[in-house]
C-alpha cells in the first residue's frame, strides 16, 4: 500500500473519504492482478497504473475515472474479466476499463492508415464516455515518460503514433498540458538529435533575451499597478515542438521564430481582462489586425482568452494572452477541467457551458444506432473543426480541409481520377463539382476516359494537390482547344475588323512586342486567360502605337473615361501610386480587373518593358472637371493648433481633404499623410507650394508607397 499513499494524499484534497476508500479497493485488486508482472525498466508493473491515476488526479477527475485508471490493464493482461470488475466496482468502471482495453488493440501506424472503422471505434469509445480517452491520454503520457527503456524501433513507432494521433486528439479536446507534454516527449523520442540541438539553441537564446523579457514584464506589471489592476504576469516560453514545426513548415530561421516575446496576464474577473487590454494598448502600440477576442466568441472546445500583439521596446513584437484563472484552467485542461461540473447545469462560465454542451452532444450519440457514416455525420465539425472527413463508396475515409469540393476529393483519391472526373454523386445524389463537401458524406466520382481537367476548377479547388495537378495538366497540354478559344475571343474583340484580313506583318509585330514565340502561342495565351483579347486586338489594329506616337494629342470629348485608348475596357486607378492627370502613366492588364492605371515610376510596375503583353500604353484624356485622389506627406513641428492650421490652409486652396493619418517621428516632429482630391499635377504643385510656406512645416512631398 506504500505506493498508494502519495495518490491518497492527492485524492483527499478534493474527493470525499468514502470515494477514496473505493479507489483504495481498486488499487488492491490491481496490485494483486499485476503482482507477477514487471515493466521493461524492472519496476513492479503496478507503478504504471498508479502513475496514470496520479496524472488524472492532478486534473481533479472523479473517483470512477481514477478507479478505471488503476484497473485499465487488468482485463487485458490478467485473468480478471469485465464481469469480475462490474461485480466488485460497478458497471461504469468495468465499461471504462473495457473501453480503454479496446483502444489498446487499435494499431495506428500513421495518420494515413487511420481508416474508417478504427477512427469510428476510437471516437465511439470517446462518445460512449469521454473519460475513456482521458484515461488513454494519461496512459500514453506515462508510457512516453518511460519510453527510454524500449527498443529503438518500438520507441520510434510509439513516438510517431503519439505525434500523429494522440497529441492532436488532446489538442482537439483542449487539454494543452497533455498535448504539449506528448509533443515534447514524442519529439525527443522520434528525433533525439534534432530535439537536443534545438533545446541547446533555445537555452542560449533564452539567456540572451533575459534582460529584455524582464524589462517588458516589469513595464507591464508597473502599468497594471498604476491602474490598480491585480494580476499575475508570466513570461510564456515557446514550446520546443511548435518551434520545430514552425521552422519546418514555414521555412523560418531559428532567429525568426525566437524574435517574438510572449506573455500571459491572468486576472480574477472577465471585465478586468478588457481593462488590462486597454492598459496594455496605452503602454505599447498595438499591431493592427493582430487582436482576437476568444472571450466573446470562444473556440469550439471552450477555449477563452484575449490575444493581442504589441510593438514593445525597440519595436520588438510582444504577444500577450489575457484571461481569468478559470479560463487558464480551461486552456490547460480543456474538457477534463469541466468533468466535475457536468451535473451542475446552473453554474459556470460560457466556456464551461459550451464544454458541457459539447460533451453532452457526444454522450447522447451513444444511444444512436446506425453505421459509421451516420455517426460521423453527427460528430461532424464540432470535434474536428479544421478538417472534414468523407468516405469513398468502399468506406475508406478521406481527410480534406474545410471548404473542399468533389474535385479535391477526386484528386485526393488518385490523380488519374481527378484528371478524368466528369461529375460526382454524394450520398447517391447528383452533386455539383463546385459545391463544398460536408463531414460524413459518401462521395462517388464519375469519370470518362477522354475527359480532362477544366480551367474553371481552379476557381473552387482548395487543396494544394488538386490545384497543382490541374495547373500541371493544363500547362502540359499543347491543346488546340486553348488556341481555338483564344481565336474566338480575339475575333470578338476585333469587332467589325475581319481577323483573316489582318496582315501577317501586324501579327509578327505584336508577337515581337508581347515576346511570345508564335501566332499559336499568342492565341493560346489569350485562351488560357493570361492576356486580354481586347488589348491584343488594339495592338493588332495599331491603336497602341498611335497612342505612343501621339502623346501630345488631346481630344475634347466628354466621355466619362479619363483615359484615352481604354474604350470598352474596365479602368481603375492604382492605390499604391495614386496617378493624377499630368503624370506619365501606364496600364497593367489584369484579366478580371481590366486596366489598372499606375504612374510609370511606381515600383509595382517596375520592369514593364520586359513583359509587354501585360502592359498597355495609355494617356490622359483632356478632362479638367474630373477629380482624383492623391496623397502628400507633410513633416510638421507639433504644437497646439498645428493640424488645424494645416487643414485650413489646404481648404483655402480649394482642395477637399479625403483622409488624414498621423505618425510621430520623435518628440515634436510629426508626419501627416493627407489624401487630397485634385484635378491635375498643376493644382497639386500649387497646393504643395502653399503648404510649404507655412511656418512650422519642415518638408512636403508627394507620397510614394
Amino acid at each position: 500500500m506504500y505506493l498508494f499513499e502519495g495518490l491518497r494524499q492527492q485524492l483527499t484534497d478534493y474527493l470525499p473519504p468514502h470515494q477514496v476508500e473505493q479507489i483504495a479497493a481498486a488499487f488492491k485488486l490491481a496490485a494483486v492482478a499485476h503482482s507477477k508482472q514487471k515493466r521493461q525498466s524492472g519496476e513492479p508493473y503496478i507503478t504504471h497504473p498508479v502513475a496514470v491515476a496520479g496524472l488524472l488526479a492532478d486534473m481533479r477527475l472523479d473517483h470512477e475515472t481514477i478507479m478505471s485508471a488503476l484497473l485499465h490493464d487488468v482485463i487485458e493482461d490478467t485473468e480478471f474479466t469485465q464481469e469480475d470488475l462490474a461485480e466488485q466496482f460497478g458497471a461504469t468502471v468495468a465499461e471504462l476499463v473495457e473501453g480503454v482495453s479496446k483502444l489498446d488493440k487499435l494499431q495506428f501506424h500513421s495518420k494515413e492508415e487511420l481508416q474508417t472503422e478504427n477512427y469510428r471505434k476510437m471516437i465511439m469509445a470517446m462518445v460512449h464516455d469521454i473519460r475513456v480517452i482521458l484515461i488513454k491520454l494519461a496512459d500514453r503520457t506515462h508510457n512516453m515518460r518511460t519510453i527510454g527503456n524500449l527498443r529503438p524501433d518500438k520507441r520510434r513507432r510509439i513516438a510517431r503514433e503519439t505525434l500523429e494521433i494522440y497529441a492532436p486528439l488532446a489538442h482537439r479536446l483542449g487539454i494543452h498540458d497533455i498535448k504539449n507534454e506528448l509533443e515534447l516527449l514524442g519529439f525527443h523520442a522520434l528525433y533525439p538529435w534534432r530535439a537536443r540541438l534545438l533545446e541547446s539553441q533555445v537555452k542560449k537564446a533564452r539567456g540572451n533575451r533575459r534582460e529584455l523579457v524582464e524589462r517588458v514584464q516589469q513595464e507591464i506589471e508597473k502599468r497594471l499597478q498604476e491602474v490598480s489592476i491585480h494580476a499575475r504576469v508570466i513570461g510564456r516560453e515557446k514550446h520546443l515542438y511548435s518551434i520545430y514545426k514552425k521552422m519546418l513548415h514555414k521555412e523560418l530561421q531559428f532567429e525568426e521564430v525566437m524574435d517574438i516575446y510572449a506573455f500571459r496576464v491572468i486576472v480574477d474577473e472577465v471585465d478586468t481582462c478588457y481593462r488590462v487590454l486597454g492598459a496594455l494598448h496605452n503602454l505599447y502600440k498595438p499591431i493592427e489586425t493582430r487582436f482576437k477576442d476568444y472571450i466573446a466568441i470562444p473556440k469550439s472546445n471552450g477555449y477563452q482568452s484575449l490575444h493581442t500583439s504589441l510593438k514593445g521596446p525597440h519595436g520588438i513584437p510582444v504577444e500577450v494572452q489575457i484571461r481569468t484563472e478559470e479560463m487558464n484552467l480551461m486552456a490547460d485542461r480543456g474538457v477534463a477541467a469541466h468533468w466535475l461540473y457536468k451535473t451542475e447545469e446552473s453554474s459556470g462560465t460560457t466556456a464551461q457551458v459550451r464544454a458541457r454542451r459539447w460533451m453532452q452532444s457526444l454522450l447522447e450519440l451513444q444511444q444512436s444506432t446506425g453505421n459509421a457514416f451516420e455517426f460521423i455525420e453527427n460528430v461532424k465539425s464540432e470535434l474536428f473543426p479544421e478538417e472534414i472527413y468523407v468516405f469513398t463508396p468502399e468506406g475508406r475515409i478521406i481527410e480534406l480541409p474545410q471548404g473542399a469540393t468533389p474535385v479535391d476529393f477526386a484528386y485526393a483519391v488518385h490523380t488519374d481520377i481527378g484528371n478524368t472526373c466528369i461529375g460526382a454523386r454524394v450520398n447517391n445524389r447528383v452533386f455539383s463539382l463546385s459545391k463544398p463537401l460536408e463531414t460524413g458524406q459518401t462521395v462517388e466520382i464519375k469519370t470518362a476516359p477522354g475527359s480532362r481537367p477544366n480551367i474553371a476548377w481552379l476557381n473552387f479547388a482548395v487543396t494544394g494537390k488538386a490545384r497543382a495537378k490541374i495547373r500541371q495538366y493544363l500547362k502540359g497540354q499543347e491543346t488546340l482547344e486553348a488556341e481555338h478559344l483564344g481565336e474566338r475571343l480575339l475575333r470578338a474583340a476585333l469587332g467589325s475588323t475581319n481577323f483573316d484580313e489582318i496582315p501577317e506583318k501586324e501579327f509578327k509585330r505584336v508577337i515581337k512586342e508581347t515576346k511570345v514565340e508564335s501566332r499559336e502561342a499568342l492565341l493560346r495565351e489569350i485562351g488560357l486567360g493570361n492576356m486580354m483579347s481586347i488589348a491584343i486586338a488594339k495592338r493588332l489594329m495599331g491603336q497602341l502605337s498611335q497612342l505612343k506616337d501621339d502623346a501630345a494629342t488631346t481630344t475634347t470629348n466628354h466621355k466619362t473615361l479619363a483615359i484615352k485608348g481604354a474604350e470598352g475596357l474596365l479602368v481603375s486607378f492604382a492605390k499604391c501610386c495614386r496617378p493624377i492627370p499630368g503624370d506619365d502613366i501606364i496600364a497593367h492588364v489584369s484579366p478580371g480587373k481590366g486596366l489598372v492605371i499606375h504612374r510609370r515610376e511606381c515600383k509595382n510596375v517596375r520592369g514593364h518593358e520586359d513583359e509587354p503583353g501585360r502592359y498597355f500604353p495609355v494617356q490622359w484624356d483632356n478632362k479638367p472637371e474630373a477629380e482624383f485622389i492623391t496623397e502628400v506627406r507633410v513633416e510638421i513641428v507639433n504644437h497646439q493648433g498645428a493640424l488645424a492650421k494645416l487643414t485650413s490652409a489646404i481648404s483655402a486652396t480649394g482642395c477637399n481633404i479625403h483622409g488624414l493619418k498621423t505618425e510621430e517621428v520623435d518628440a515634436n516632429i510629426y508626419y501627416i499623410d493627407v489624401a487630397l482630391t485634385v484635378h491635375d499635377r498643376k493644382q497639386l504643385a500649387d497646393v504643395i507650394r502653399y503648404i510649404r510656406k507655412m511656418p512650422d512645416v519642415q518638408r512636403v512631398s508627394r507620397l510614394r508607397k
